[in-house]
């Protein structure tokens, strides 16, 4: 009877623990449920803070390059920022962030200054909205702030949910100072022609005509008015006698061969490698080049073939010697798009008319200021 008692309470024990042990596993695997839940809704709202960081930041340069002021330009992507937060969910809720119009640090969308976006450790300056480069865009899911994400069998311990954040920076280069070979190794599309410094500047404050129209749903230039001013970028009075604005980015003995390709195509990393690889400014801010004779009928069709087509163009702000003598004192880089060309007839009937674009463009090298209108880098996730 007694060695029955002993079986009888070892099998109970047995129960117990079998019992105690499915409860453990139960547990085990809720516990991963809702871990592997946070780790979901974690990956998503990185995804979410680094695709409004980038849209923020392209938002921020596209404002700028059009001409709107640096205020108006952080507005209208704070709230980019806020709408493509809004179109990622995170836990299978539309989380929101706060536009932060003071522009706090701890806020969900701040804008800054960083002096080198290939700096991981650079300091992100709030300082001056003028310089401003770079956003950060925070995401939150936490008490008072769209809510935690939820735990599901973790509840029966008395645990909600858990708080998470997210974070994350992009950043554009708006100052350059030049251009070093891409990564890709592809051309930078660089035209071998300078524009004087005092033309440009009179343009950008409203001077000169009005009368190419560029449509960008059917990438044709037409006649008529679109707002933008225009300006010819040939004959101009460079202050070079027998030069009018070619200079050499290459050898130092270009043919018209080699400037209707380089037209066409750009600066390629054989051209760069003449400038040790980099084609930029020096501690003084500016950049000498040797210039050429000039815009010939020679290269006509290869202008023709680029209009409508984008192109950066360097600006001079003087000139000393004359014809492929002529030493051009480059001191900054502007977008442009090529609107109209001629060539031949009288010398007053030659044109090559161009009006100001934004670009992007790899290989850019940053300057801490100035250096370049209407040309950026891409915008780049820096952290």
């Amino acid at each position: 009877m007694f060695r029955s008692q002993t079986q009888a309470l070892r099998r109970g024990n047995i129960t117990v623990l079998a019992a105690f042990m499915s409860m453990a596993m139960v547990g085990m695997v809720a516990f991963s449920v809702d871990i592997g839940y946070v780790l979901s809704a974690k990956e998503e709202m990185q995804r979410s803070a680094d695709a409004a960081a980038l849209a923020a930041c392209w938002e921020y340069g596209q404002q700028l390059a059009n001409g709107s002021s640096a205020s108006s330009s952080v507005t209208a992507a704070r709230t980019k920022a806020q709408n493509c937060v809004n179109l990622n969910a995170i836990a299978n809720a539309t989380p929101t962030v706060d536009l932060n119009t003071n522009n706090a640090t701890t806020g969900d969308v701040v804008f800054g200054y960083i002096n080198d976006l290939n700096n991981p450790n650079a300091a992100f300056d709030t300082s001056d909205p003028s310089l401003y480069n770079a956003v950060r865009v925070r995401v939150r899911k936490e008490e008072g702030s769209n809510g935690q994400v939820p735990f599901f069998f973790a509840k029966v311990f008395g645990l909600q949910g858990q708080s998470l954040k997210a974070e994350a920076t992009a950043g554009i280069v708006r100052n350059i100072s030049g251009w070093r070979t891409p990564a890709s190794g592809g051309n930078l599309q660089i035209l071998p022609y300078a524009l004087d410094v005092d033309t440009w500047n009179s343009m950008l404050a409203g001077s000169g005509p009005d009368t190419y129209r560029w449509t960008e749903a059917t990438g044709a230039v037409t006649s008529g008015s679109d707002g933008k001013r225009e300006m010819n970028l040939f004959p101009q009075g460079t202050g070079s006698p027998g030069n009018r604005g070619t200079v050499d980015i290459g050898s130092s003995n270009n043919s018209t061969a080699d400037i209707a390709r380089q037209i066409v195509y750009g600066i390629s990393p054989a051209d760069l490698a003449y400038h040790g690889g980099e084609l930029k400014f020096n501690s003084c801010g500016y950049l000498n080049l040797n210039g050429d004779t000039g815009i010939s009928a020679g290269v006509k069709d290869e202008f023709a073939s680029i209009i409508g087509q984008k192109r950066i163009i360097p600006i001079f702000e003087n000139v000393t010697g004359p014809g492929n003598n002529a030493i051009y004192k480059i001191v900054q880089w502007a977008g442009v798009r090529i609107l109209a060309v001629k060539l031949t007839g009288a010398m007053n009937q030659k044109y090559v008319m161009i009006q100001p674009a934004p670009l992007t463009s790899t290989g850019v090298i940053q300057s801490s200021s100035g250096g370049s209108s209407y040309v950026y880098s891409p915008a780049i996730l820096y952290k």
